[in-house]
């Protein structure tokens, strides 16, 4: 009884730390969704009004519409591509052989840099006059030199793409890496012994052992997908138009450009309960197939 207390004591230091910088913010924030509060004109929040920002967010806000639309598109594409181009190192690095420590860090060198700083890198790079990126490719196709990237809609959404899974394939890449020490070499040796080809062996002995493996870095990409911000701050400010404003953009700009905190917290609660969805709904489905 006595170790438990002395484990409760020593607990409640980061338990009052998790109080104060997430519980606290979490309550405060759900009730002022339930407000009307333009901060423009008032420091304090204002009167209670019940459901009334959620109705307006559902039910005549096109601009949140849209961002839905928008959000589910960058998501698709973007965790399609991370999970792909990680599952694809990772399968390269295992034939590779023994991944050194310095290896690992050089891949690890793109997780490791702020989301910002990608963003405002490929905005440098992406820039008609100066920029590399643009000016190589319109070397290569000359379709593509008179193309102002982030000017134009489906570009842009490109663009924020690339510099999201150029964040996040690298350490996709070391889960998947570890969930494949796990796949037995045997049986691959014994398939190629018995002349399964590399693609049959990787179908049918493989993959079918890395499905839980996979199935988390779909759900964490899923998830950080939903809630990518520095990103579309840093490269497209939502533009053009608001062909880039994701769901998670939005509530920052409802909040901070347009001051109606109220609304903000209420879109934000909205974004949380479809990040919910989606990961019961996948989680669900995970296990339904037996993942």
């Amino acid at each position: 009884m006595k170790n438990n207390r002395l484990a409760y004591l020593l607990m409640l230091p980061a338990l009052l730390v998790i109080a104060v910088t997430t519980v606290f913010p979490l309550l405060y924030s759900l009730a002022l969704s339930f407000r009307s509060w333009k901060l423009a004109y008032s420091s304090v929040p204002g009167p209670f009004v019940g459901l009334h920002n959620y109705a307006e967010l559902l039910a005549g806000d096109s601009e949140f519409v849209a961002s839905i639309a928008t959000t589910l598109s960058f998501v698709g594409i973007d965790v399609l591509a991370t999970c792909l181009i990680a599952l694809g190192c990772a399968l390269l690095l295992r034939r590779a052989g023994r991944v050194t420590s310095v290896a690992r860090a050089l891949l690890m060198l793109p997780f490791v840099m702020s989301p910002a700083l990608i963003g405002i890198s490929l905005r440098f790079f992406l820039n008609p006059e100066y920029g590399v990126i643009a000016a190589s490719l319109g070397k290569l196709f000359p379709g593509l030199a008179s193309l102002i990237w982030l000017a134009h809609p489906a570009w842009a959404m490109v663009a924020l793409v690339i510099s999201d899974v150029w964040h996040w394939a690298p350490y996709m890449t070391l889960i998947l890496l570890g969930g494949l020490a796990s796949v037995p070499k045997e049986t691959e040796e014994a398939a190629a012994v018995d002349g399964a080809s590399p693609l049959r062996i990787f179908v049918d002995i493989t993959l079918p052992q890395l499905k839980p493996v996979v199935a988390v870095v779909i759900l964490l990409k899923t998830v950080f997908a939903l809630k990518a911000f520095d990103a579309v701050f840093a490269l497209t400010d939502g533009g053009p138009g608001n062909a880039t404003t994701t769901l998670a953009y939005l509530v920052y700009q409802i909040g901070f450009k347009y001051y109606d905190m109220g609304y903000a917290a209420a879109a934000g609660y909205v974004l949380t309960a479809v990040m919910l969805v989606l990961a019961g709904f996948y989680m669900r489905l995970a296990f339904k197939k037996g993942i």
